[in-house]
């Protein structure tokens, strides 16, 4: 009696892995889409099904609210959503079953992952083989979608990158052509620049940073058609551009900022799943399509003064550039070298000395002069402040009395911030 029980389940999973790879020969050979497959697995193996990018943002799914809210209990959802796949490697609980991510692959390339969920009981061996089954099918599909998209991808970039470099004159053209490719470009955006920190042991040619760039631009489009339609996102091969849709009556001091962290957010994540830091630069709010090749150098400008000056992770909008943003405006590093030795004299030194008197002048400066507050945040008694501001001022002059001498050497200060160090 037992022994026929177990040929009857062993039939009975028999015929459903059967049944699966019927129903994904017949998706693959009528040029179906992966949201088919997921449906499909779904159906047949009675599970929850999602395909994830290899870091876990979600592509397509079959899965019910029930089943994610469980998915959030078990700690395998981040607060942006991102599904923590880099757990399910290995089957990770989840109310009395599991979760599991498959590997999507074609030529050795990582190219995705397939999440499966049974809440109720775990995963059977014959589900397992079903899914791989299913992750090979899904390898050929997401391989046939990537080729067509690089082709539209780039061609979208030729067509943005012109636009943007002024190379495209008539307003009515661009916003014509735009249609085509599914955006909306008359209407107020801010332009926005990002790039993913490079490493110092990686060359910017490398078949590993292009993948890591290649997961970045996919990242931002993906990201960008949650926020709303016709945005433009596309790959400039070291940066990501992306036009963000503004309210028109956006008070905000800084139009744009909140469409551009809830971007920012989504795509940083966690820092799980082999994410990398990332720069972001955002320009003023624009009204037009001839504004936005001006729109585009003030992102660019935005983002490499951020870097300079905050480091790689860092979001900077242009009206928050002040003083940096003319100082980038001066292409001859040596002039502003110059500047800056002329100015602070032996405190342009990179000794340990130089740096701490630095540190004390720019405190100094923040708090207008008072010694008492400034010995505070230096934790210093207040004597020591008192023998540095003498020390500064026979270094410097008359600091605490000659308001010129105190705006150049706070701009000096900027200028070794920004293009010295």
């Amino acid at each position: 009696m037992i022994s026929g029980e177990r040929e009857e389940r062993a039939s009975a999973a028999l015929a459903r892995v059967d049944a699966l790879h019927t129903g994904l020969t017949e998706i693959a050979l009528e040029g179906g889409e992966l949201s088919g497959i997921a449906a499909e697995v779904g159906r047949v193996l009675e599970v929850g099904v999602l395909f994830t990018s290899t870091d876990g943002r979600e592509r397509v799914g079959a899965l019910t609210d029930e089943v994610r809210a469980l998915l959030s209990a078990s700690d395998l959802l981040d607060p942006t959503g991102r599904l923590r796949t880099e757990r399910m490697s290995r089957p990770a609980p989840v109310g009395a079953g599991e979760a599991r991510a498959l590997r999507v692959a074609a030529g050795g390339v990582d190219l995705a992952r397939l999440v499966c969920v049974r809440a109720d009981r775990p995963l059977s061996p014959d589900d397992v083989h079903g899914l791989e089954r299913a992750a090979a099918v899904a390898a050929l599909l997401i391989s046939r979608q990537e080729a067509v998209t690089a082709v539209e991808n780039k061609y979208q970039g030729d067509f943005l990158r012109d636009l943007l470099l002024r190379r495209s004159a008539d307003p009515a053209y661009v916003a014509e052509h735009a249609e085509t490719f599914g955006w909306d470009l008359d209407r107020p955006m801010v332009v926005v620049a990002a790039e993913i920190d490079p490493t110092h042991d990686e060359p910017v040619a490398s078949p590993e940073r292009r993948a890591w760039q290649d997961r970045f631009s996919a990242a931002w489009r993906q990201v960008s058609a949650t926020l709303g339609d016709g945005i433009a996102s596309v790959d400039f091969s070291s940066e990501v551009v992306t036009l963000l849709p503004v309210d028109a009556d956006d008070l905000d001091p800084l139009p744009g900022q909140r469409v551009v962290t809830r971007a920012v957010t989504a795509i940083a994540g966690d820092k799980g799943g082999g994410r990398r830091p990332f720069a972001v630069g955002v320009s003023r709010m624009t009204r037009s399509i001839a504004d936005l090749p001006e729109a585009y150098d003030q992102a660019r400008r935005a983002l490499e003064v951020g870097v300079r000056v905050s480091g790689v992770g860092s979001t900077s909008f242009f009206d928050q550039l002040g003083l940096h943003r003319l100082i980038a405006l001066i292409p001859d590093s040596r002039e502003l070298r110059s500047f800056v030795g002329d100015v602070l004299g032996p405190l342009a030194d990179d000794s340990e000395d130089a740096q701490g008197l630095r540190e004390t002048l720019q405190v100094l400066l923040d708090v207008n002069f008072n010694l008492a507050e400034a010995a505070r945040l230096q934790f210093f008694h207040y004597n020591t402040i008192r023998y540095r501001l003498s020390k500064l001022e026979r270094l410097l002059g008359p600091l605490s009395s000659d308001p010129h001498l105190r705006l150049n050497v706070a701009v000096a200060l900027r200028v070794y911030d920004l293009a010295i160090t």
